[in-house]
């Protein structure tokens, strides 16, 4: 089978959308599929293009005025289509379009997936209504919304328009949010999305195409191999890995609040980087906080990291859809710290800490009380490790080319 990926969020970029790509493109080969990958991306050298070429990822027409630190931005996708045309004729011969995302690389997918009678599938990753309120300053969101909702409409058609409510389009911008992404996916020819909760939101704000549940997968290839029980002794140091993005929709600076109430012995170590990560760093300093900072690192690195701590820390809160973090510590039987009981249904059941709000309070309660019930840590590692293998990619591949049989039939 041929499969053209389409994302604006992969080349040059770190986090969940990436990992689940690359570990799907990685079996998919294995089993002997022919995979692209087209993905926006900061300017780069002819040799950096061929060196990505021969893996099959080609970056797609891109602004040139990108800055590190910012999401690299595609060119209109009328101007994608064309490329995509002209430098990759073979596109015409592929047997599914596979989208990731909702900008001008993934528009241009769609539209051309329509155009040339080639069935596409949207996977609907995240919440884009939370990230653009986290990340947009608050007398901007509404605009930003507003812009990003019309310029997405001059090229998918918006039949439906979502209105303000007190559910979770609860403002102007985020109603104007929902408006995109419904429509994105309606575009499609089916919708995939990683967790059963995000279904049910995205079907209750009116998206009609059938929408499957995949959750994202651990590569085969790094799947750690007989990993340890993790133990926890009275007055042992708790071991904590952050290993997301350092940013106010992962709610850094809540959990390092929650930190500086928690009674007892304790390490942090941080992995990633992002908008909140000096704030983070002052913090830490000014609290003398136990807390080191790493910043970006390699995957093995990181997983290295991971294998070594007693808990996995996830602290958004009515944002994540999935959380590659979770399944992360879980392929190494790492106990997990959550506040959003929707990541309830990501990994098994005794296997975390959930708090009962997200609240600062709470968070440091429920630290507190794991850290006086040390056996706990060993307890939960074990359903972890028990439970593991469902995470391999090869075992969620074969529902994905299912789904690609399917709609090609």
């Amino acid at each position: 089978m041929k499969i053209a990926f389409f994302s604006d969020c992969y080349l040059d970029l770190t986090g969940g959308i990436v990992s689940s790509i690359n570990a799907q493109k990685a079996e998919l080969e294995h089993l002997g599929h022919t995979v692209y990958v087209f993905s926006t991306g900061y300017p780069k050298s002819d040799a950096e293009l061929k060196k990505l070429a021969k893996q099959k990822i080609f970056q797609v027409p891109s602004c040139r005025l990108c800055f590190r630190g910012a999401t690299p931005v595609s060119r209109r996708p009328k101007i994608i289509e064309k490329w995509l045309k002209n430098n990759h004729p073979e596109i015409k011969d592929f047997d599914v379009f596979y989208v990731h995302y909702e900008s001008g690389c993934s528009i241009a997918g769609l539209r051309l997936g329509k155009k040339l009678g080639i069935p596409t599938v949207q996977v609907m990753h995240g919440r884009e209504d939370m990230g653009e309120a986290n990340i947009i300053p608050f007398g901007f969101r509404t605009s930003v919304a507003a812009l990003l909702n019309w310029f997405h409409s001059w090229y998918l058609p918006h039949p439906v328009r979502i209105r303000h409510d007190s559910y979770l389009a609860n403002t102007i911008a985020k109603a104007k949010m929902w408006t995109m992404m419904v429509n994105h996916a309606n575009y499609a020819d089916l919708v995939l999305t990683p967790s059963e909760h995000f279904r049910k939101k995205l079907i209750h704000y009116g998206v009609k195409k059938d929408i499957e549940v995949l959750p994202n997968g651990f590569t085969d290839k790094h799947f750690p191999v007989d990993p340890a029980v993790k133990t926890l002794n009275n007055g042992d140091m708790l071991k904590i890995i952050w290993h997301s993005r350092v940013s106010g929709e992962k709610r850094i600076m809540p959990f390092l609040r929650a930190l500086k109430m928690v009674n007892g012995k304790y390490r942090l170590d941080v992995y990633g980087n992002g908008g909140d990560l000096l704030k983070a760093k002052q913090f830490a300093k000014v609290n003398r906080l136990n807390i080191k900072f790493y910043g970006d690192k390699p995957f093995d690195e990181v997983q290295k990291a991971i294998s070594k701590a007693h808990l996995d820390v996830l602290v958004s809160y009515n944002f994540d859809t999935f959380g590659m973090t979770l399944i992360e510590a879980e392929a190494h039987g790492v106990p997990v710290f959550f506040c959003d009981p929707d990541m309830q249904e990501i990994v098994p059941k005794g296997s975390y800490v959930l708090s009962i709000s997200e609240n600062t309070e709470d968070m440091a309660k429920a630290l507190n009380d794991l850290l006086a019930h040390p056996a706990r840590i060993q307890q939960m590692s074990e359903v972890m490790l028990k439970n593991r293998e469902q995470i391999l990619i090869s075992n969620r591949i074969k529902k994905l080319l299912e789904i690609f049989d399917k709609i090609r039939s």
